[in-house]
């Protein structure tokens, strides 16, 4: 199958924008097939302020309108506390948020943009998505993650060569209880590395402490700006920590 067979198929949709490499190219595909397709953030504590600001700006170059959803993933205890299918939990919560807003604007099929080169596996958010009966374009029509990202540069699509983001709640680890706080410290380090331009790095959380890991590549910028990174995140964190089982 293609997109334009898919499109024909389903002419009207709505769609779970993150604004990342995937869902920005779906959003742009069926624009650009013709099809009716509503576009739906959600915002919640787990997503940076960047996600939003990159998802109203892709919608805005493709003139498309974007609705955002408010939701406290936190009022949850089951997602508070942090268990091993979090994000099942999770993704339920969002998907169940998107379509029954989805629902009142006339829209009954969901899409997302898992791609061909996710692996579905026994993940569980994948769990959620087949629960929930929403449909994943990229991957039925067998577009890999490179081959998004090619396609996206061609479409003149800023995101093409975006780096992969995971929610901010993979910053934490599983079983222990997550906070807004912890939440909040987690994006404002990453946002100051990203502001002196490190990319593709995660801040971890071990307790007290930021666990940092660059790219093999990074690493020597990071010991250059030792004393810089240590004044800024010890505002959130005891203790900065640099993992040596760097990112590859």
């Amino acid at each position: 199958m293609t997109l334009l067979q898919f499109f024909k198929e389903n002419p009207q949709a709505a769609l779970a924008f993150s604004g990342g490499v995937d869902s920005a190219y779906l959003l742009y595909a069926a624009r650009h097939l013709g099809a009716d397709v509503q576009a739906y953030y959600v915002k919640s504590v787990f997503q940076p302020q960047f996600e939003l600001e990159d998802a109203r700006r892709l919608a805005k170059q493709l003139s498309v309108e974007l609705r955002v959803l408010e939701l406290d993933v936190l009022a949850c205890q089951t997602i508070a506390e942090n268990p091993c299918d979090r994000c099942y939990h999770c993704k339920k919560m969002i998907f169940s948020a998107i379509a029954q807003a989805a629902s009142g604007d006339g829209y009954s099929l969901l899409l997302d943009g898992t791609n061909a080169s996710d692996e579905e596996g026994d993940r569980p958010g994948m769990r959620a998505l087949r629960e929930l009966e929403v449909r994943s374009p990229l991957r039925e029509c067998g577009l890999t993650k490179e081959r998004i990202r090619s396609l996206s540069k061609e479409a003149g699509l800023f995101t093409w060569d975006k780096p992969a983001y995971a929610c901010l709640a993979t910053r934490i680890p599983t079983g222990e209880p997550i906070t807004r706080e912890k939440l909040l410290a987690t994006e404002a380090a990453e946002a100051y590395l990203f502001s002196i331009g490190f990319t593709d790095f995660r801040v971890r959380r071990m307790g007290d402490a930021a666990r940092l890991q660059f790219p093999a590549g990074q690493l020597a910028k990071v010991l250059s700006k030792r004393e810089e990174i240590l004044a800024v995140l010890k505002q959130y964190y005891k203790t900065v920590l640099l993992d040596l089982e760097v990112r590859e």
